[in-house]
Parts: structure tokens; sequence; C-alpha cells
């Protein structure tokens, strides 16, 4: 009888858990070694004086990608994972007083922007439009294979995609696209800030990006019954029913190779034998940390790209309820270039940052205590390059509780119970990302999907990557399609 093949997963991210779904199912025996005393990476949760914080990601969209994996297992997903969509994707506020409401129903959000802008319904019908046209080219070819095997080149739907390209709008920047689509500033600054999902600058990022839209309007947003983290939760517990070994609290030091080959993991002084490892730890860490006795073998130019901006989130505990807060809400700066020069070029703050505040209270009421609110306050910072973050983080909290207790008419200041504060020295600590950076490089050039770390070593036999630092990129869905792509590459 054949031996069981066997696979080492280097991180309990929510990459590396879908790819030992994905190699459980194909036969693999599967351990995952993780540092932290829990799973999830950036998608976990932690709870204090009665109140329970999603710690990361908090948009949830394309729950098929979830779905997947619990069939692929022959379960029934509503069995063990469910969520609703939302009515209302996102609230924004600006600072001239203009409030929009972002519903799911993409006629609705079209006569809410017509009513409270000075743009047609139509062009919001027509930007949409242009979105799910990127999606269409772009989805099967740029997303769901890797951009590193000529196989993915010699097939039909690419060759059509190469086709297309110029109608993926690669050549302008998505502020240029944005403003030829809308004349008034409150929609295009709305249509630039999908660049935040993947760490870019909106006046940098290639318009292909605008493909970030259809993805919430067309496929929806949802909230996961029980909040973010059971999306973790969930798959940790169908990847135990398929036989995968979680070790918690247990680094590994070195990926052992034996030449150009994978020979093992050691930790402490033990190397567990395989010839399989795939690394769900950024990809700088992989090479700096993992295997550092060979840098002959580090991709240096990939390594030297720019980051992606990090985050400085507030998680507040607020003794009060607001009715008009929503799940999601956006308070904007009342100038966002300078807000994008200050994190791209000057590397810190901007004093009237644009502000995310998720509430998942508003749908999980044991998420607060009775009468209460539970904040996760977001601004976009840049990544860790040494600044002085005490400094920053005391600045900046005072000018977020300046900004909501204005536009909202109360001081929030005297409303927050309980405090925690993420940064990007934490960020970098907790989850290893390179620099805090959330999303590993950044899309900030017209080939950055093209110059992302592949799924697989060209160098080292048997090394396997995943995650948010390597192709396809970051955020919850494709963090799963690297996961997809790595167990259809293995065999």
């Amino acid at each position: 009888m054949p031996q069981q093949k066997k696979a080492l997963i280097i991180g309990a991210g929510i990459a590396g858990i879908a790819t030992a779904i994905r190699l459980a199912v194909k036969g693999y025996q599967v351990e995952v070694y993780e540092a932290n005393s829990y799973p999830g990476g950036k998608l976990s949760q932690f709870s204090q004086d009665g109140y329970r914080f999603d710690a990361g990601p908090s948009l949830f969209t394309m729950p098929q990608y979830v779905d997947e994996l619990f069939k692929l297992a022959g379960k029934e997903p509503s069995q063990y994972f469910r969520y609703q969509k939302l009515d209302e994707i996102c609230r924004y506020f600006y600072e001239d007083g203009t409030r929009l409401t972002a519903y799911a129903d993409a006629d609705r959000f079209a006569s809410e922007v017509s009513e409270k802008t000075k743009e047609l319904s139509t062009s919001v019908e027509r930007y949409l439009k242009n979105s799910a046209l990127i999606y269409k080219i772009t989805n099967h070819v740029f997303l769901e294979r890797s951009l590193h095997l000529l196989k993915t080149y010699l097939r039909w739907d690419t060759f059509k995609s190469i086709l297309r390209f110029g109608k993926i709008d690669p050549f302008r920047t998505m502020h240029q696209a944005n403003q030829s689509y809308f004349k008034d500033v409150r929609m295009v600054q709305l249509f630039d800030r999908y660049a935040t999902y993947n760490g870019s600058n909106p006046y940098q990022a290639p318009a292909t990006l605008n493909v970030i839209p259809h993805l919430e309007q067309h496929f929806g947003a949802y909230f996961p019954e029980g909040g973010m983290y059971s999306i973790t939760d969930s798959l940790v517990k169908l990847a135990g029913l398929l036989g995968v070994k979680f070790h918690y609290d247990t680094r590994v030091d070195e990926i052992v190779l034996n030449e150009k080959a994978v020979k093992g993991i050691k930790i402490k002084n033990e190397v567990v034998e395989t010839d399989m490892v795939i690394s769900n730890m950024d990809v700088w860490f992989t090479y700096h940390h993992l295997l550092k006795k060979s840098p002959q073998l580090k991709p240096q130019k990939i390594l030297s790209q720019e980051r992606s901006s990090s985050a400085l989130i507030f998680y507040w505990g607020i003794k009060k309820q607001f009715k008009q807060l929503d799940l999601h809400n956006i308070f904007f700066s009342a100038d966002y270039k300078a807000e994008f020069d200050a994190i791209w070029q000057d590397k810190s703050i901007y004093h009237d940052p644009t502000v995310y505040l998720n509430i998942s209270s508003k749908y999980q009421n044991d998420d607060a205590p009775k009468g209460c609110e539970n904040w996760f306050v977001m601004i976009n910072v840049p990544a860790n390059i040494g600044q002085d973050w005490d400094a920053l983080i005391a600045t900046a909290r005072k000018n977020i509780l300046a900004k909501l207790s204005r536009l909202l008419g109360e001081d929030i200041s005297g409303l927050i119970v309980d405090e925690s504060i993420l940064d990007p020295r934490s960020i970098e600590s907790r989850t290893s990302s390179y620099q805090g950076s959330l999303y590993g490089t950044s899309s900030n050039n017209q080939f950055a999907a093209f110059l992302r770390h592949a799924n697989k070593s060209s160098k080292i036999k048997g090394l396997y990557f995943c995650g948010g630092s390597v192709h396809p990129g970051g955020g919850i869905p494709l963090c799963l399609l690297s996961a997809k792509i790595v167990s259809e590459m293995v065999g």
C-alpha cells in the first residue's frame, strides 16, 4: 500500500487553513504549524469587558469561496457556517454634511446617488457595468490561476482575455478613470476608496482595480453569523474533521533543504521531514527568516518591492448606541489627495484621515453589553519604516475623535469605556507581516499583478506559497484563491 503523501503548512492564516482543507481532501496527511496560540492570523478575535472584536478583516464578500471548501469535503455549508446578505453595504459621511448609503441593490444605490449628489443615476449604472466587464475579463485568468505557469497562457479563455487587455483599463490610474465617469468629487472619492482594499494608492494604482466595486455590488456584502471570526472557526473545525493536525504555539525556525529541494522544517532542534512545505507566512519573512541559510535563493527584486499600506485600529467599547450608524461606515477626509500623499510620500498620517468604523454589534447583539456598541475604528497608515508611532498614534487618536464627534454631533471621547490599539508594529509582530503591511506588496503600478511572488518556488523543489503576500493578492477572497491555486499545483 503506497505511503500517504505528507504536506506541512507554516502559518494558520485563512489561506493556510484553506490549503490544508484542499490537500486533505486530495488525500494528503496535513499538519499546520502556527506560532500564535490561536488560528486565523489577521482574521482572529478578542474580547474584553463584555465587548467582542474581530481583530482584522471586517468586510465579507464572495462567500462562495468559503462554501466551496465545505462542498469539496462533502459537507453542507449551512450546517457549519451561516451568513446573511446585507441590504446596506456602507454608509458614507462627508465633511460638507452629505450622507450617502450604498445599497446592495444597484438601482436603489444609483437613485440614492442621483438624489444626494450632482450625478445622474446612469453614471453609476455605466460605471458598474464597466466594473463587471473588467471582472469578466480578468477573473479566470488573473485571479483563479497562476500567472507564472505557461499552461495558463495556452488556454483559449486566456487568449481571449489578452485580446481584450485594453478593456481592463491598465494604463490609467483609478483616480483618472473615476474622474472620467463622475463629475461630482464626492463620487470620485467614493470609488477611489476601493484602492485601499488592497493597500494601494488610487492616484497611482491602475484603473484595472476598479473591478473591486463589482465584487460588492454584484456578489454582495455579507455578515457571518457570529462575526468574521466564525469564518476561521468553522474552517478550522472542517480541517479537523478531515484529519488536519494543528500545532499552536509552535514557531518554525527553518525550512530545511537538501541542496535545492525541501527536506523538512526545523522546530527548535528537531527536524520534521517532508518533501512538501507550503508557507502561509509573509514571503519576505519566509526568505529572510526561514531560508536565511540560503541567501542566494532570495528573489531580491520581488522582496524589494514597495509594501502595501498598513492600518491603525482603535477598538473602542462605546457606552451608547447610534441609530445613524450601520455595520460599515466611512467618514471621508476633506482632501483625499493630501491624505494619500501623507501616507505614500511622507510616510506619515494626515491630520484629517478617512475613518472606517465597523460595528458588528449592529448584527450580533451579544458583541457588546446592552445599550452599547463595539467600535472597530481604522485609518490607513504607511508601513512601518521606523516612524515615531507613539507620537503618531496619540495625534491620530485626537484627530479621529474630533472628526467623529463633529460629524456625529456628540463628544465621542466621553463615551469610550474600553480601548485596545493595533498599529503597524503589532501587526508585524502578531502576524509576521513585514513592516505591518496588510497586503504584501502594493498595487501601485500597472504590472503589479505580474510582479507578485508566485505560488510555487522556481528555485526550491517542494516549496509553495499561499496568503496575501503572494499571487493573487490580499483580502479574504484572494487568500482563499491562493489556496486553490496551490492545491491544483501540487496535483
